[in-house]
């Protein structure tokens, strides 16, 4: 592996990019067009991850007077310039999007009517149906596809390499960066870009700096008969469970491809060392097919199952992503923990990182509020 990586042309800066999900994937993107002899390193697949079991909705100023507004504002715009170049409606599904959001309260058999204010595959027990997105503030992608759709333009035309290997460390020093690949491999670079998501704090080297833990998401995907009835509309719910449970608040977006992706029932576990390995909890998952049948007999048991699945999101302690260079650590870059939001937000971090690395600074977005350097001496942790 040492000689294959050596054959790069020495005046172009040499990037390693550690993690094949959207945070990784957009970074290796934006390197590799600024003209970075980009290397990018994962363990399983492109995409194996949440970026290929995310929802992909996109909002343009849901994140407003919060922390990340401006990158989900750059963000969302920088989807739609993608779109135009990579043909993303036909590529990975790009569309814009209408948003409601409903009350449900599930009952045994609930009545099937259609309501003159919602699209007409809604006939469940919905209630307060409300507009909190329109065409031009809320869109969608299908994130696996959108993720490869990337990769793959990265690899054909900016020369990306992608090696399929686990990182076991990173070293650093002299100006200069080594990944050590499980199995014997060894990486030189100028610089590395850490984007492992909830695996990131995994590596000894930024345990004792920041802490990304991983929330665990499920999500069905469903196959409706009709699926030509099945409207553009993304839908948040406030959902009421018939056996007096706790209220929920599941997601249900259709896709261009005829497929509705659900989604929903969080919770906090271990993270496993395999992304392969996660496997779902079949009670969340029942949950979801109640949920779906329950607001539209569309999506209900003649509906055919294609996946039923779980990821974790990548959350840090005080819930914004952590994006800069790791203090101590010269040429050393980190790029994660953007929750739920990772797939709106890559396109802005990979362009952002590709100017801090290659530059020394981000014009994108200010990335100051996302340094590092906050949880140096305990900042930024929850007490």
């Amino acid at each position: 592996m040492d000689n294959d990586h050596q054959k790069v042309d020495p005046t172009r800066k040499r990037v390693l990019v550690c993690g094949g999900g959207v945070i990784g994937v957009c970074t290796a993107y934006f390197l590799s067009k600024k003209g970075a002899a980009v290397t990018l390193i994962e363990q399983s697949s492109i995409a194996c991850a949440a970026s290929g079991k995310a929802g992909g909705f996109l909002a343009l100023d849901w994140c407003d007077g919060g922390p990340i507004s401006s990158l989900a504002r750059a963000s969302f715009n920088l989807h739609r310039s993608l779109a135009e170049e990579l043909n993303g409606r036909e590529s990975y599904g790009y569309r814009p999007v209408n948003t409601l959001s409903l009350s449900i309260t599930e009952a045994e058999n609930p009545p099937r009517t259609q309501k003159s204010k919602l699209p007409p595959w809604i006939d469940g027990p919905a209630k307060s149906p409300k507009s909190i997105g329109t065409t031009e503030t809320t869109a969608q992608v299908h994130p696996q596809l959108f993720t490869r759709t990337l990769i793959e333009k990265a690899v054909a035309e900016y020369g990306v390499e992608v090696v399929i290997g686990k990182v076991s460390s990173i070293e650093t020093g002299d100006g200069k960066v080594t990944a050590v690949v499980e199995g014997g491999g060894v990486i030189d670079g100028d610089a590395v870009v850490l984007a492992l998501g909830p695996w990131t704090s995994k590596f000894s080297l930024l345990s004792s700096v920041i802490r990304v833990h991983g929330v665990k998401a499920h999500s069905i995907v469903l196959e409706p008969k009709e699926a030509d009835a099945i409207t553009a509309d993304a839908l948040f719910l406030s959902y009421i469970p018939a056996n007096g449970g706790l209220a929920m608040d599941p997601e249900i977006y259709p896709r261009p491809t005829g497929e509705v992706y659900v989604c929903g029932m969080s919770s906090e576990e271990e993270i496993p060392d395999n992304p392969e390995q996660i496997q779902p909890n079949m009670d969340s998952i029942r949950v979801l097919k109640q949920v779906a049948e329950t607001v539209s007999s569309h999506l209900g048991r003649e509906a055919g199952v294609k996946a039923e699945q779980a990821c974790f999101l990548p959350c840090t302690d005080d819930s914004v992503p952590v994006i800069g260079e790791v203090p101590g650590m010269k040429g050393c870059f980190v790029a994660t923990g953007h929750s739920c939001w990772g797939i709106l937000n890559g396109p802005a971090t990979g362009a952002a990182v590709a100017e801090l690395v290659l530059d020394g600074c981000s014009t994108v977005v200010d990335l100051s509020r996302f340094s590092p350097g906050r949880f140096v001496g305990g900042r930024g942790r929850r007490r």
